[in-house]
């Protein structure tokens, strides 16, 4: 049985800091690229950042890109979200997921495991 579990969201002020981590069970980790993914109240799920199998590729959506990075631990089957200089617009629900597709578009189709999410909410 896979599971996906994220870690790591929390209350912080805006320019503030935090890591995220998902940590995978039950399946061969580094078959799959990784996606994290993010959905605010009232609004679509949207592509944060993606890493393929080796960690030798990364995308970032616009929205991040030079404030988050994404990083993988394949010894531990666990996925990284460094998230720096944090905005209230990042405030959402971050979701960690497991798949086959990781490019610019940072599409969700494709990605076969997901976890429950973990908050992060950063005030003004």
């Amino acid at each position: 049985q896979v599971q996906v579990v994220e870690s790591g969201g929390g209350l912080v002020q805006a320019g503030g800091s935090l890591r995220l981590s998902c940590t995978a069970s039950g399946l061969t980790f580094d078959d799959y690229t990784m996606g994290w993914f993010r959905q605010a109240p009232g609004k679509d799920r949207e592509g944060v950042s993606c890493i393929n199998w080796s960690g030798s590729s990364t995308y970032y959506a616009d929205s991040v890109k030079g404030r988050f990075t994404i990083s993988r631990d394949n010894a531990k089957n666990t996925l990284y979200l460094q998230m720096n200089s944090l905005k209230p617009e990042d405030t959402a629900m971050y979701y960690c997921a497991a798949g086959m597709l990781c490019d610019s578009a940072l599409r969700d189709y494709g990605y076969n495991y997901w976890g429950q999410g973990t908050q992060v909410t950063v005030s003004s």
